[in-house]
């Protein structure tokens, strides 16, 4: 065989199973939205004014219902989890397949947050949560310098 031959089918056994795999491999691509199945943590933005801490966090995709969200002693936490199903049915085959996801992020609270005050609000994507300051947390805005020894 010549080099020209073995370089043509070898160029060839890619396509040949780039074909058969294609409708599996788009299926998968489609149930996934084109992402990769790594498993990802959405990124949190923390903000404080006088009044509050605000913490938001991407996650596009979800319903209010997903979320959980908890307060144990000065630890705040935010989860969430979905499952979808997804089947075809071609002729004599059948294809089924499962995505699951979940994540979990914690947060220590400072002691001046007023816990039973705190809200949280879904939209666009975005999960917003509200984490009142404490009357006295509010007043103490007292500024002061720190000398560096």
């Amino acid at each position: 065989m010549s080099q020209q031959t073995l370089t043509k089918q070898a160029s060839t056994l890619p396509s040949l199973f780039d074909d058969f795999f294609k409708p599996w491999r788009d299926w998968s691509l489609d149930f996934n939205g084109g992402r990769s199945f790594a498993a990802t943590v959405p990124a949190v933005n923390v903000s404080e004014d006088k009044d509050n801490y605000k913490v938001s966090m991407a996650a596009p995709g979800l319903k209010k219902n997903d979320f959980k969200i908890d307060v144990e002693g000065n630890v705040l936490t935010i989860s969430a989890e979905t499952e979808e199903k997804k089947e075809e049915k071609n002729g004599r085959f059948s294809r089924q397949e499962y995505n699951y996801s979940s994540f979990s992020r914690s947060f220590n609270l400072p002691e001046t947050i007023r816990k039973d005050k705190i809200e949280a609000q879904y939209e666009d994507g975005v999960l917003s949560l509200k984490l009142p300051k404490k009357e006295e947390a509010r007043n103490d805005t007292a500024s002061m310098h720190i000398d560096v020894k």
